[in-house]
């Protein structure tokens, strides 16, 4: 049985996994420490059992081992470290050996019942395409095709498809008779073609920050903000990791009847797998709009998710010879990387290592086969584990009448950056064509903090599920405030559907970009040796990247890296310059500046920061009354434990705080320059601070 113990060695944090009936022996691989030992020594350590620490704190130590990664830096699943994260916030959620325990003799009576051999399950899918804005095509806001792809490249793996890559001759390859298709249905009931675009206002999510623990912000923010009902849907979220290298992670699932887990809880808020985007689908398809990463650009990164999604382990049991629970894998030594299909496995050297298998780790065009062993095992999740077994029910993946005119329409985030239209606010609506007649034009109805209704006419071309952005602007003396839309009429006539003609959410007042008397600024980054955790960009007000920087690693005893200085000549317009970590605790002895012409500060950060935006304009034309010239408020520390300090008050100044999708989380008045936000979930927010003479709107991430 396999048991999973964590401690902290040398300062690094490792995971040692122990296995039943083997010799006791250490062996010392990969800067990991695996031990094998016998049932007593697996039993004492039981008794131990300790959780894992992500440290924390000013300039702490690096992740050095905690993860497994390929020879090009590549982290190609994140799902154990994941499952240690939430066994720590759930700690009544199963343990790899409770778990195995629960599941061996349901897998021992589907070995004996075959006779449901020949019934195929089908999953319906939503994916979720998470993005900051950007149009669809645009990194990460991947195309519809691309997706699709994906949908495609799952059922041919799963189903072992003749002519197709997920085909093999292996006389263990197995059909695990399951296959998935996109939802047809939305959770209220209407049309959809199972892609859910989302702008949650944020350019990438950092993997690994220690303000959240590890993969805690994407649990935190990005899944249970836009999961669909877990019972109906398998969720699956196409995201920006940034440049960390991770590919994706899943949720392994869980059983039934353990006391103090609820089905509908914590867990459920977050179950699915995750990919980064230039991962997911396959080129195989590639219509000429695909966005992929070179090596994993087949969709296996998904097939391998998915199989963990569905109970299946790595196939080297994630220890030096462990198990996967599955007979007709043979006992690897290790995770492989090479397409080497001669590297003798642990228990015979006459039979070698299943390097092709989906649950090891080689290329994607290596990967070809689920076994009869592992079709049993999944099978045995999908008829018994909660989610999973509700999932065959599920008919969300069967089409419901459509219309001629049916027009859908979303409110599509409330970012405060203010570069579009140069401070003044904007409203971004997603419309989407859910009829069978071209969608050329729609009427909106719209009201901002419940005043006046104001009309948009929208014309355009949209075949049926495309989708296109309306950008309604707002005087920049609105404040932040509720906003509501709904749809009048579609092509000329009234809408057939009722039920996905209104939205709201709020609007967030964009924070006004700062003038500076300038067309050229001068840039200086002093970065740590852990450049592969630094991003920057700059971006225009069309939203282009005009300037970015990425970098690598410095290598062990090599000097610190040199000062960059780059000089730019911009032109007359709004820009946003965004400095990051992905690992959240800035650079050590580095900072970032920002310069006018004639030394006047634009933007300079150093010491700890995760995520940084400073808006600002060149354009002279530009009046007092449209952006703040002197930044009257500012907030610290930032990242925000309990207090968040205000400066710049004048009198008495109230606050609204929200959320990534424009939701008032707090407000009230502001006591002596402090206002409490302890009270908040971990996550990035925009606070709007206003008095009788400004308002200003700041964006914070609260540890």
């Amino acid at each position: 049985m396999l048991f999973i113990v964590f401690a902290e060695f040398k300062s690094v944090y490792l995971v040692f996994f122990c296995m039943f009936a083997k010799i006791q022996k250490n062996i010392i691989m990969n800067n990991s420490i695996i031990l094998k030992s016998s049932l007593a020594a697996l039993f004492f350590m039981g008794i131990g059992f300790s959780n894992a620490q992500i440290r924390e704190g000013a300039k702490s130590p690096k992740r050095l081992t905690e993860q497994k990664l390929d020879p090009n830096g590549i982290e190609k699943c994140g799902t154990l470290e994941y499952e240690a994260n939430l066994k720590r916030k759930f700690p009544e959620r199963l343990t790899t050996e409770q778990f195995e325990k629960w599941l061996a003799p349901l897998i021992e009576k589907a070995n004996a019942n075959k006779s449901q051999n020949g019934t195929v399950i089908t999953i319906p899918v939503v994916v979720h395409v998470i993005h900051s804005g950007q149009d669809v095509g645009t990194a990460p806001n991947i195309t519809d095709a691309q997706v699709m792809s994906q949908i495609t490249v799952m059922t041919n793996d799963f189903r072992r498809k003749i002519n197709t890559p997920g085909y093999n001759t292996n006389p263990v390859g197995a059909d695990t008779e399951i296959q998935f298709v996109l939802a047809k249905v939305d959770p209220n009931g209407n049309p959809t073609n199972g892609i859910d675009r989302v702008n949650l206002c944020k350019d990438y999510w950092a993997n690994g920050a220690p303000q959240y623990g590890y993969q805690n912000f994407i649990n935190d923010v990005v899944k249970t903000g836009t999961i669909w009902d877990p019972t109906k849907y398998m969720n699956m979220w196409s995201v920006d990791f940034a440049d960390n290298g991770l590919l994706g992670f899943a949720q392994f699932p869980s059983s039934s009847g353990l006391q103090g887990l609820n089905a509908n809880g914590g867990l459920a808020s977050t179950d699915g797998v995750v990919a980064g985007y230039a991962t997911f689908g396959s080129m195989d398809y590639n219509d000429g709009t695909f966005l992929m990463q070179a090596g994993y650009d087949r969709g296996r990164t998904m097939t391998h998710e998915v199989g963990h999604f569905l109970g299946l382990r790595h196939i080297w049991g994630d220890a030096a010879c462990g198990t996967d629970y599955c007979a007709d894998t043979p006992t690897a030594h290790e995770d492989n990387y090479v397409c080497n299909p001669s590297i003798p496995s642990c228990d015979d050297p006459t039979i070698f290592e299943m390097v092709q298998n989906y649950m090891d780790y080689t290329n994607d065009t290596c990967m070809n086969i689920y076994t009869n062993d592992q079709k049993t095992r999944v099978r045995a999740v999908m008829d018994n584990s909660p989610r999973r077994m509700e999932l065959k029910a599920s008919n969300t993946d069967s089409p419901i009448p459509l219309f001629a005119n049916d027009a859908e329409i979303k409110f599509d985030g409330g970012c405060s950056i203010g570069i579009v239209n140069c401070g003044e606010g904007v409203l971004r609506l997603l419309i989407t064509n859910r009829g069978t007649s071209n969608l050329t034009s729609a009427v909106i109805s719209y009201s901002i903090n419940g005043g006046t209704a104001q009309t948009y006419n929208w014309t355009g071309n949209l075949t049926q599920d495309k989708s296109g952005v309306i950008n309604i602007p707002v005087n920049g003396s609105v404040a932040s405030s509720p906003v509501s839309f709904s749809i009048t009429s579609v092509n000329g006539a009234a809408d057939q559907r009722s039920t996905n003609n209104s939205t709201s959410g709020n609007y967030v007042k964009p924070v006004a970009p700062q003038y500076f008397s300038t067309t050229t600024v001068t840039f200086k980054l002093q970065r740590d040796k852990y450049g592969q955790e630094t991003r920057w960009n700059l971006k225009n007000s069309a939203g282009q990247i005009v300037k970015e920087g990425r970098y690598n690693n410095t290598q062990p005893g090599q000097p610190t890296p040199a000062l960059i200085t780059q000089v730019w000549t911009l032109p007359q317009d709004c820009y946003a310059f965004t400095m990051s970590d992905d690992f959240g605790d800035g650079m050590e002895n580095g900072y970032v500046d920002l310069t006018t012409s004639t030394g006047q500060t634009i933007f300079h950060l150093e010491n700890e920061f995760v995520y940084q935006t400073k808006t600002f304009t060149t354009r002279e034309s530009l009046g007092t009354a449209e952006v703040n010239k002197n930044n009257k408020f500012g907030v610290y520390p930032n990242p925000v434990n309990d207090i968040l300090n205000v400066t710049g008050l004048s009198g008495e100044s109230q606050f609204e705080i929200y959320n990534t999708v424009g939701q008032l989380v707090k407000k009230g008045k502001v006591n002596d320059s402090q206002i409490r936000v302890a009270d908040l979930a971990k996550g990035v927010y925009v606070i709007t601070i206003q008095n009788a003479k400004t308002s200003e709107s700041i964006k914070f991430v609260k540890k």
